[in-house]
């Protein structure tokens, strides 16, 4: 219902057929997603660090397939979205790399190849194992975890920058981004990003929060 209403609202579109929705996490409350992106008809591209994740939600038969390659995500995103396939597809990586093609897409090619964006990261939790930085992969992250949880928080609070830059980017060319509750734009204005609403108090997004602005 969110994807869905998330289409209705922001593109004006009851058809989700052949508009790409890209977000991360693959877990416990996340894992819906890539089962909403097909159900809503639309080319669903979800980002997991956790491979034990990913292979999770494709033996339930939630999710269609499984890539750790860049360019064969953007080669099938490309493919199904051309020929309005209803898929989802897990990116075994960092959500930050996926971003940031995509903004290497726009720049190179001039396309816009995703229409709705999110986030499920658990960022309510984000220095102690709820979002991992892209500086590093997931195994590394986790020993520093352990053994230098200030170093990890640093390294988290600059990987939600280049997040939120990647994402303002692809944005401003008229993808539509929402805040899924998961306090991911709280903890990005905590780490320096831009995301505070032009011309609104310090307390106000420049993206909408689902509960408000979509299933409300």
């Amino acid at each position: 219902l969110t994807v869905l209403n998330a289409g209705r609202r922001y593109l004006k579109a009851e058809d989700l057929s052949g508009k790409v929705f890209v977000t991360s996490g693959l877990g416990g409350m996340s894992g819906a997603q890539a089962k909403a992106a097909v159900i809503a008809g639309c080319v669903g591209i979800i980002a997991e660090v956790d491979e034990a994740a990913l292979l999770k939600r494709h033996k339930q038969g939630w999710l269609m397939e499984i890539s750790n390659n860049l360019d064969h995500c953007i080669a099938r995103l490309r493919d199904a979205r051309k020929n309005k396939i209803a898929l989802s597809l897990g990116y075994h990586g960092n959500v930050v790399d996926l971003w940031e093609r995509l903004v290497h897409e726009l720049d190179t090619t001039g396309e816009l190849l995703v229409d709705l964006g999110s986030d499920q990261t658990s960022c309510h939790n984000p220095f102690s194992g709820g979002y991992y930085p892209v500086q590093l992969g997931f195994e590394e992250a986790k020993q520093l975890l352990s053994t230098n949880p200030g170093k990890f928080r640093t390294l988290v609070q600059e990987s939600l920058k280049r997040q939120v830059a990647a994402i303002n980017r692809l944005a401003d060319k008229g993808m539509f981004f929402w805040d899924y509750g998961n306090a991911f734009l709280l903890e990005a204005q905590r780490a320096g990003a831009d995301v505070e609403k032009k011309g609104g108090n310090k307390t106000e997004f420049r993206y909408p929060s689902y509960v408000q602005h979509i299933m409300g």
